[in-house]
């Protein structure tokens, strides 16, 4: 028998406790182990649960117990957690979380402390929640020479970016809705600013391609305050407005951002619409390969924890591979400095100087406003040629395929 406790009985954490309690004899046979839920740490009371008697407020409990060989981190954060998982990784004990803020952070340092205490660390749901698709990357698309990553890591913001396409909302509108459906939280600062898919994009490039990237090395731009005429203009030039999550090898370094791009309606990713994640990952073997489905949610995503307790389980005595390596100051490239296909969407009375300055693919006037695809360059070399030429109500969105 395995003995494990969970930190925090939160929406996950309950869902994880759930799965464990009610599915113990199914998850106990494919784990070829029996598998029992000891503890539950929290400081509140929960009292009226046919489990109340697993509880505990002292994590010492946890961690002083031998007997518990994995270790549920739920709790979310930086801080708390991250005090919590180290300390059990360093007692001996596996670990898995869906915490990504934590892996994002620490990931390097909590991989390399597991690594010497031949244990695992594992964080499948941290990204796309239910979505399977560290787990692919790490073992099914090992002989690939991964060279790039493009998805949609946020529900929120897609939720409301469909919104203002579908239905022709204004921003503010269909953010408001989002709030009234649970899909956005009463601060949704983490997810308009782009904050909770850069994050993301860390532990899926650090993954992809073997070396740390820290969330201050991702250049972050957000949909807050996104113009619904923006949106209408680039779907009227057959390209839809997504945030995307992005990142690309480019020679000993990688480029990684988070940003507001147009897709062109040919992509699978313009497709994805709603609360529903995208990530595609390109490979020198494979070509492209996409995992979708809900990126969040109570059971979708404690089902993907569970799994990882399982695979804990499978390999308490051989360690399961899943690696990288620390990052550096100079390993992320600066994306606005790379060249890349750019739309620029800015007042009709631009329209000559933005055909003078530069090399129109193609362009479209709707109303006020004005958008034309330029030839690939970088982004600081247009907001340049713009700034010198005294255009300065402009928005500029990076072109994805």
């Amino acid at each position: 028998m395995v003995n494990v406790a969970i930190i925090g009985h939160g929406v996950v954490g309950s869902g994880v406790a759930e799965i464990i309690i009610n599915h113990k004899e199914l998850i106990s046979q494919k784990a070829k182990n029996e598998i029992n839920l000891k503890y539950i740490l929290d400081i509140r009371e929960f009292n009226d649960l046919p489990y109340s008697d697993k509880f505990t407020k002292d994590f010492n409990t946890i961690l002083n117990d031998d007997d518990v060989r994995v270790v549920v981190e739920t709790a979310g954060g930086a801080t708390f957690a991250y005090d919590y998982v180290k300390a059990c990784l360093l007692k001996g004990k596996s670990v898995v979380t869906s915490n990504k803020e934590l892996v994002a952070l620490k990931g390097a340092e909590l991989l390399k402390i597991a690594q010497d205490n031949n244990i695992n660390f594992l964080f499948e749901a941290s990204v796309g929640g239910g979505i399977p698709v560290l787990r692919p990357i790490a073992q099914c698309l090992a002989a690939n020479d991964l060279s790039e990553i493009t998805g949609i890591l946020n529900g929120t913001t897609n939720f409301i970016l469909t919104k203002m396409i579908k239905e022709n909302m204004q921003f503010d509108d269909a953010l408001s809705m989002a709030q009234r459906l649970g899909y956005a939280e009463r601060d949704p600062s983490a997810d308009i600013d782009g904050h909770d898919a850069a994050r993301k994009i860390c532990i899926l490039a650090s993954l992809a391609f073997g070396k740390h990237i820290y969330p201050e090395q991702i250049k972050t731009e957000g949909i807050r305050g996104m113009k619904l005429s923006d949106v209408e203009i680039a779907s009227d030039m057959g390209y839809v407005t997504k945030l995307i999550g992005h990142s690309k090898v480019l020679g000993d370094k990688v480029s990684a951002s988070v940003s507001p791009a147009v897709i062109p309606t040919s992509s699978v990713i313009s497709n994805v619409e709603d609360v529903f994640n995208i990530i595609k990952v390109r490979g020198d073997a494979i070509g492209d390969v996409a995992f979708y489905g809900r990126g969040a949610g109570k059971l979708p995503t404690a089902s993907a924890v569970v799994a990882d307790v399982i695979d804990c389980v499978k390999h308490l005595a051989a360690r399961k591979y899943l690696f990288w390596e620390d990052g550096d100051a100079d390993y992320v490239a600066n994306p606005d400095e790379v060249a890349f296909d750019y739309m620029i969407i800015t007042d009709a009375a631009n329209k000559a100087k933005i055909e003078k300055l530069f090399a129109c693919v193609e362009s479209k006037s709707k109303d006020d406003s004005f958008a034309a695809i330029v030839e690939k360059q970088t982004k600081n070399s247009i907001k340049a040629k713009l700034m010198d030429n005294n255009v300065t109500d402009y928005r500029i969105f990076r072109v994805i395929d």
